[in-house]
Formats: structure tokens, C-alpha cells, sequence
């Protein structure tokens, strides 16, 4: 498997996604909500992105957080050993994204694990669910911020996010925490 590391960055799967749907920079930008400057510094692997930014972005090119992973081929049953999951790292948000599933795009569900560091969040404010989720913690606590509350959620602990929900995880606490994400993927 292809990763995303500095031989082939994030940026690259981006501009890659971008062209590949027709969408000049000043477009994608505006589409996202962001400025043309910021798009490219992000092609250019000249920032990282937070795990929200990235969202808004995956949600314009119609895809899901895993659709910035290379495509594997699709197989009937597909095992990711430990060792081979692909991940992307966000120093913006202190956390790394492995791919627990297939990246074939054929899948209806999406595992993704989420490693939190000490001060680690997923953006500077509340950002939408770009399908449905459930998120088990395995390790560590996390504070899920929701519209109407907050939570501090503790390893075991699980819950159900409906499709365009308003959300932000945050890891205020002194070890790192883990968090297991299945979403739906968006429909083609």
C-alpha cells in the first residue's frame, strides 16, 4: 500500500482528488469555505490541516475522511494487519488517522482509528458528521463537544452520531487517547 508520508504527502492526494473532479484551487476554496492561498499551501504540503479542515474538504469532493488514503483493491474480505495501516497525520491537531478498512470506496462503513495526543483536538470549533457515526474509546479520555453539551468519554465508553451533527473531540488530559470511528460513507 501507498501511505501518505513526505514522498507522498497529503497534499498530493488532495490536489490529485481535486483535479481528478474538475475543481480548479479558487474553486475548491470556495466551495470549502477556505481561502485559494490556504488550499494550495495544503497541495504544497506547506501546512497541515486539522482532522475538520480536512472534513470540509472531503465533503466537497464527495468523499469521506478515508477517501484521502490510496485506494486499495477491492476484495471480498479485506484484513489490515497492524503493521500495514495506512495513516495521515495532522500536526495541526495533534493526531494521526490510521486506516482500520478497506480504501476501495465500495464499502458502506469506514473504520478509522483516531490518536489524540495531550492537547489534541479535531478543529477549532464544531464541525459536522459527514455521514453517521458510532466511536468507541479504546484508550484515554476524550471530550466530545456537541452543540447542546459535553461529554467526557472514557475508554469503553461509546456513541451514536447522526449524519451532519455538529461535533468536536478534544483530549484535555495528560496521556494520549484512541478513538475508533465507523462512519457511513457518502453515497457516489
Amino acid at each position: 500500500m501507498t501511505l501518505p508520508t513526505s514522498e507522498n504527502p497529503i497534499g498530493d492526494r488532495v490536489r490529485q482528488l481535486r483535479t481528478g473532479r474538475g475543481l480548479s484551487v479558487r474553486a475548491l476554496a470556495a466551495m470549502a469555505g477556505f481561502s485559494p492561498s490556504f488550499i494550495s499551501q495544503v497541495e504544497h504540503s506547506q501546512v497541515s490541516p486539522s482532522i475538520a479542515s480536512l472534513e470540509r474538504i472531503a465533503a466537497v469532493l464527495g468523499i469521506t475522511l478515508g477517501g484521502f488514503f490510496t485506494e486499495s483493491a477491492p476484495t471480498p474480505a479485506a484484513v489490515v494487519l497492524a503493521t500495514d495501516r495506512q495513516e495521515l497525520t495532522s500536526s495541526w491537531s495533534r493526531a494521526t488517522i490510521e486506516a482500520l478498512g478497506p480504501t476501495d470506496g465500495k464499502r458502506m462503513l469506514e473504520p478509522i482509528m483516531i490518536t489524540l495526543v495531550p492537547g489534541g483536538r479535531s478543529g477549532t470549533s464544531l464541525h459536522p458528521a459527514l455521514g453517521e457515526q458510532f466511536a468507541f474509546v479504546c484508550d484515554g479520555d476524550v471530550t466530545l463537544n456537541l452543540p447542546e453539551s459535553t461529554y467526557t468519554l472514557r475508554q469503553g465508553d461509546a456513541v451514536s452520531i447522526a449524519a451532519g451533527s455538529l461535533h468536536q473531540w478534544d483530549n484535555t488530559g495528560s496521556s494520549t487517547s484512541r478513538v475508533l470511528i465507523v462512519s457511513t460513507r457518502r453515497a457516489s
